[in-house]
């Protein structure tokens, strides 16, 4: 337990004693005409793209099945398979 928790403060003070890591991106900043902040967008509203048409699929999945279901029934209660 102590060799855990040596090794953590030592990456916590390693972490904090990093000017890099004190720094925030261009959005953080509040410079949104930067290149990065557009890039982030750009990333944002592509990753939403995807989601999107992924809902879409999934949901027209589904009504195809509702309509298929639909369609079977009325065969299925003509020729009695409709009974258990």
């Amino acid at each position: 337990m102590k060799r855990i928790l040596t090794l953590v403060s030592t990456v916590v003070a390693a972490t904090l004693a990093s000017p890099t890591g004190a720094l925030a991106c261009a959005a953080c900043f509040g410079q949104s005409d930067s290149n990065m902040a557009k890039s982030v967008n750009a990333g944002i509203f592509s990753l939403l793209g995807v989601i999107v048409t992924v809902l879409i699929g999934a949901a027209s999945f589904f009504v195809f099945l509702s309509r298929r279901a639909a369609a079977s029934a009325p065969e299925a209660e003509a020729t009695g398979q409709n009974t258990p």
